[in-house]
């Protein structure tokens, strides 16, 4: 599925509070997250794939709902 501008659930980026950019868009818990530019949101996109590995191997399931 394609990301939009439209879809998008914030108006700032989550780093650096710059406005979001068309070519920063990333899915996250199903819902459309945007960066001001790619490298924001590559950086973000590391994180996420960091922290839900480490709960994975504690045994938590990291897609799960109840997970803020």
């Amino acid at each position: 599925m394609k990301l939009a501008m439209e879809d998008v659930i914030n108006e700032t980026c989550p780093w650096s509070g710059q406005p979001v950019s068309a070519i920063a868009l990333t899915r996250y818990r199903g819902e459309v997250v945007g960066f001001c530019n790619p490298e924001c949101r590559d950086k973000f996109e590391s994180a996420v794939r960091h922290f839900d590995a480490r709960l994975a191997e504690a045994g938590a399931n990291p897609a799960s709902p109840n997970r803020p």
